[in-house]
């Protein structure tokens, strides 16, 4: 009896394990028995059809569904788009193959299709993935981020950027609009998943790819998240704020109001920790960056916030609307105001390298400024008749600055005898208004694909600027010399621009077409600089000098005419474009008499083509000429004085610089081994590149003017591996290497002799994210950069160095309702010069306890906890390497609240418009 109660009671915990399983077959269609390539299959629980496994199949309609259950009966389901389900009832066995399945077509049209308590976890239409949100567990109060990071091929990194098969993403829409922000980060960390149906992500397209059907170039992904049917209507709010030590702060806020298709939106934040984007990163939302820097809010710009380096304060307020009715319009609005003060140090030390000698420029400079700015644009869609749109996109910016600064350059020779000093003192003042529309319109002419576009664009921009600078130039030496420039710079630009374009698609045949198109563009450009100098009698700004002073209009107007040849099959698209571009610059000089007219012709080529060998793999090449004129300065044969030290003057007979770019990529996910590999390379290589030939005299001054060159190219070879292991609900795993070789040629000058510097650089990261019952994340990444530059002349030394960066990210949830968070970063820059730190740890921590169901954090953050953060870096050229160091945020510590609630209920979506595949 005892032996008989042992045993059972050492068999019994056996029973209760999960055990692994393995199930094969085929799908087919029912009618002709062909395979189908990416059909979905998965197994469900019976009790409570919750997700055990899926897969996806191959071309040959081949699946391989493998898993670990303890169920003993199980339901397996397949699914493809416009076919009719199958499901079967399996029984337990670690290694089975059912028969083949045959799928019937369904009756209805692709859109007629109900999907109305579909459990489908993946579906697969042309070049978009549908995951069911609902089939991917995560942790009850999860984020939309939550839910990317288990969907297969996604992957976040540590700055929150989100890529798909290595492919990255540059909007996040929801019901297929803009949510606030096309800054991705806003909808994914604000948004809870358990509002959301289905997550969609196809290829980035133009409103014109949308329009004819043609795909996108496949360098950018969208993602749509779809609303469930009963939380489709109602508001969604976050609220957070904290103070520090230093009298640092943050204060954020986020309202949203959805109704279907309709939408309002506000949000305002204020901060003095260089914090100029917006989320609500559970964790570490109080952190700031290393700099200024812009939010993107669509619609062709950005907010500006402080001058990029230094310490910002920061405000904005904001607001957004967006409508759409379907078949009729789709209407989207959105301003915005910001202000912000920015504080800054640097310190450049520069090596100039000449043929015969070196000398030595050393930098200090103080920097104090605010600028204000306000902004709107809308972007309006109107349906006037059955394949017939009209579109607008105005924008309007209004900003004004002002700022102080003071710096002290002196040079110096090999043996360090200062040759010369220059201090400058300015004071500035500027305003800017910039005015922008498009107007498109499209309408198709048979149902193959035929289609007319005409597109108008207009704009302005007026700015106004006066620097007051007082300076003071020293010459050393056998013949010392001193200057001193006190001048008034009164500057007023007018930049105006208007186009159109006109393209006309012909069907030959199903998926062959002929495009035919004209285009036309004029830039005008009117420039005044008024130099006023300091009159010794009155000690007013009167004294205009002619010399340094500016009265011109430049005007760049083309003409271009192209044809197009595209062919759209199933598997290969391919298109050929020859453009003919007619070019003409014109400088009217009022004050310097420096007029002329320039004319360039051009025969531009531009060519793409994809093949795809399943739905999941594909491979394309792209080959494109680019144009691109001289600019004003570099054109005119003027002296420009407004640099003492280097005094530049442009050449007339420069030519365009004509661009080739060839790029190559192959792609391929493996649903079946949750791998994915992405390889890339191109070539790039100028004809008639413009660049500075500079001659310096031997008290270290510099006449610079500009010549064309050939010999200039770059190359790159690059890929990308993933894989996701899941080990049921235990744990996720995922890792991802991704190797790059650079090639860098460039030819150029230095004191009038001709240099020529080739440069290797090869970057590998290799990067780990493991998660755990959803309570642990740990995400280690690791980054090595070689660099090796060789010139051709003597005296020039090789300049080889090695970067390492490792970075330690972990989130730990536990105890409940507390959140610890730890984000290190170690950086080793073997580029730098004597008295420049090379290495340093940055860590974040901050420790989190959430109550009110979850609504509310608690929160305190210590930034920089080592307080090792650097503003170091170093920059090399053919002829220079410099040293940089700059004021930084240093360590401080915050505690913050956080609050977020939201009320959700509604009805489904009425269909939607076509806006979720737009750039």
């Amino acid at each position: 009896m005892r032996k008989t109660l042992l045993a059972l009671l050492l068999v019994l915990p056996l029973g209760l394990l999960a055990q692994s399983f393995e199930v094969t077959g085929k799908v087919l269609t029912a009618e002709g028995k062909k395979p189908l390539d990416a059909a979905t299959v998965y197994i469900e629980s019976l009790k409570d059809s919750s997700l055990v496994t899926y897969a996806i199949t191959n071309a040959s309609g081949e699946f391989i569904l493998e898993g670990e259950t303890r169920l003993k009966k199980f339901r397996l389901l397949v699914s493809y788009t416009g076919y009719k389900g199958q499901q079967r009832l399996l029984d337990f066995k670690r290694s089975q193959r059912v028969p083949d399945i045959f799928l019937e077509e369904q009756a209805v049209s692709l859109r007629e299709v109900s999907v109305t308590g579909d459990r489908v976890p993946i579906r697969i239409k042309q070049d978009t993935l549908e995951f069911n949100a609902d089939s991917f567990k995560t942790r009850p109060d999860a984020t939309v981020e939550d839910v990317l990071k288990q969907l297969p091929g996604v992957e976040i990194d540590s700055e929150g950027t989100i890529t798909v098969n290595g492919k990255e993403v540059n909007q996040v829409l929801v019901n297929g609009q803009v949510f606030f922000s096309t800054d991705p980060k806003v909808a994914t960390k604000s948004l809870p998943k358990e509002i959301i149906s289905k997550i969609q992500i196809t290829n980035t397209k133009t409103r014109e790819q949308e329009f004819s059907g043609d795909e996108g170039d496949g360098e950018t992904k969208t993602i749509n998240l779809t609303i469930k049917e009963d939380k489709n209507k109602g508001y969604l709010g976050r609220l957070s704020g904290g103070y520090g030590t230093d009298e640092r702060y943050q204060s954020n806020g986020l309202l949203n109001y959805f109704n279907d298709k309709t939408r309002v939106s506000v949000l305002g934040s204020s901060n003095n920790i260089n914090n100029s984007g917006f989320s609500f990163d559970e964790v570490f939302d109080l952190v700031g960056g290393f700099g200024g820097g812009n939010l993107n809010v669509g619609n062709g710009g950005t907010v500006v916030f402080g001058f990029g380096q230094g310490i910002t304060t920061s405000s904005t307020l904001g607001g957004s609307f967006a409508d759409e009715k379907k078949d009729q319009y789709e209407i989207s609005s959105n301003y915005f105001w910001s202000n912000s003060e920015n504080i800054n140090e640097e310190r450049t030390s520069r090596e100039n390298i000449l043929p015969d000698r070196r000398f030595f420029t050393d930098s200090e400079s103080d920097f104090e400024g605010s600028t204000e700015s306000h902004r709107a644009s809308a972007e309006l869609e109107f349906e006037l008749a059955d394949g017939f749109e009209i579109s607008l996109e105005p924008t309007l910016v209004l900003s004004s600055s002002e700022s102080l600064s003071a710096s002290n350059t002196t040079s110096s020779d090999e043996l360090g005898e200062l040759i010369n000093r220059n201090t400058t003192n300015t004071r500035s003042t500027a305003l800017q208004r910039r005015f922008d529309n498009e107007i498109e319109l499209l309408k198709r002419t048979d149902t193959l694909g035929s289609y007319l576009r005409l597109s108008f664009n207009g704009g302005f921009n007026e700015s106004g600027a006066e620097d007051f600078q007082e300076s003071l130039q020293e010459t050393f030496g056998d013949d010392p010399l001193e200057e001193r420039f006190d001048q008034l710079r009164d500057q007023d630009n007018l930049t105006t621009n208007l186009g159109w374009e006109f393209r006309y698609r012909r069907a030959l045949s199903k998926g062959v077409f002929v495009d035919a198109g004209y285009e036309f563009g004029n830039n005008t450009q009117d420039n005044r600089l008024s130099v006023f100098e300091r009159d010794e009698l009155t000690d007013e700004f009167t004294a205009f000098n002619e010399r340094l002073s500016t009265d011109f209009e430049f005007s760049n107007r083309f003409h271009q005419p192209n044809i197009s040849f595209r062919k759209r099959g199933e598997k290969l698209r391919f298109n050929a474009t020859v453009n003919y571009r007619m070019t003409d610059l014109e400088n009217q000089d009022a004050l310097q008499g420096a007029s002329f007219t320039k004319s360039y012709k051009n025969f531009l080529f531009n060519a793409r083509a994809s093949y795809r060998f399943s739905r999941n793999a594909r491979m394309s090449f792209n080959y494109n000429s680019g144009f691109q004129a001289p600019s004003a300065n570099q054109l005119q044969p003027i002296e420009n004085l407004s640099n003492p030290l280097n005094i530049v003057v442009g050449n007339p007979d420069l030519n365009p610089v004509i661009t080739h770019r060839v790029s190559f990529n192959v792609s391929n996910y493996n649903w079946r081994e949750q791998t994915g590999f992405f390889l890339y390379s191109g070539v790039t290589a100028q004809n008639d590149q413009i660049t500075s030939v500079t001659l310096t005299d031997e008290n270290l001054l510099r006449t610079t003017t500009f010549t064309n060159i050939d010999g200039n190219s770059t190359a790159y070879l690059g890929g990308r591996y993933s894989k996701q292991i899941k080990k049921d609900s235990t744990f996720t795993l995922g890792f991802a290497l991704s190797p790059r070789l650079n090639r860098v040629r460039r030819v150029g000058f230095t004191n009038g002799e001709r240099l020529i510097s080739s440069n290797l650089n090869f970057r590998h990261t290799a990067s780990l994210n493991f998660n755990f019952k959803e309570k642990l994340t740990i995400e280690p990444e690791y980054t090595f950069i070689t660099n090796r530059t060789r010139f051709n002349l003597e005296g020039f030394d090789d300049i080889d160095f090695d970067v390492h960066q490792v970075i330690l990210k972990t989130t730990t949830y536990w105890p409940k309702n507390v959140i610890w968070g730890n984000d290190i970063n170690y950086q080793y820059n073997g580029n730098v010069g004597e008295g420049f730190d090379p290495d340093a740890i940055f860590w974040n921590m901050s420790l989190g306890y959430q109550f009110m169901q979850k609504k509310m954090t608690a929160k305190v953050l210590a930034y920089d906890l080592l307080n090792q953060n650097i503003n170091t870096r170093r920059t090399s050229g053919a002829d220079f390497i410099q040293d940089f160091q700059g004021t930084v945020l240093r360590r401080y510590f915050m505690f913050s609240f956080s609050y977020k609630f939201d009320q959700f209920g509604g009805k489904a979506p009425n269909g939607g418009g076509r806006r979720w595949f737009r750039a």
